[in-house]
């Protein structure tokens, strides 16, 4: 789960991180988009890093141990530099058009593979991806993806869930989606 909320004060995020934390607890990922300090108050697993944020070396400083830390990238070279500079994973995109990100020309699956091809870390694939492309990300190389509105956005929010966990689980036993919210 990665909670995503850039226009709430740190204050109200920390009380929604701490609404989530339970129930993510144990079953999913809680991973505080930009606030490293929201993060660690709240008990989450880790943070996720914009290319404008801290620096993942500044954000190990503060977190050590106690946080995984990704960071978004949007080419091979970013990915690439993020492994260097130590994050645990990498969220790369905009993989299709995306209504979040209308100003990232997307990579479509060429992205992913360039990516894999310089990062070993896990990359997480994210932008305009629902149950009918989802595959595609992951069999150019991603271990995942993350969504927001093919969840979010469908009408019937648990079928849409379904259809995507259906697209991705494929036999296997890992769960392989993230969500933003």
């Amino acid at each position: 789960m990665h909670l995503r909320e850039p226009d709430l004060p740190a204050a109200e995020l920390y009380a929604l991180a701490r609404v989530l934390r339970p129930v993510t607890r144990g079953r999913a990922l809680l991973i505080v988009h930009d606030r490293v300090d929201v993060a660690l108050a709240a008990e989450a697993d880790g943070a996720q890093l914009g290319e404008r944020s801290l620096p993942v070396e500044a954000a190990r400083r503060v977190a050590g141990s106690r946080l995984l830390l990704g960071r978004s990238v949007h080419s091979a070279a970013g990915a690439a530099q993020a492994a260097r500079d130590g994050a645990d994973f990498v969220l790369l995109g905009t993989i299709f058009t995306s209504a979040s990100h209308p100003d990232h020309p997307p990579g479509g699956p060429a992205l992913v593979r360039s990516a894999r091809a310089v990062c070993a870390l896990p990359l997480v694939g994210i932008g305009g991806i629902d149950a009918t492309n989802a595959a595609q990300v992951l069999a150019a190389g991603a271990d995942g993806v993350a969504v927001i509105r093919a969840i979010l956005g469908a009408a019937y929010v648990a079928a849409a869930a379904r259809a995507l966990k259906a697209t991705l689980h494929g036999g296997q036993q890992q769960e392989r989606v993230c969500s933003s919210s």
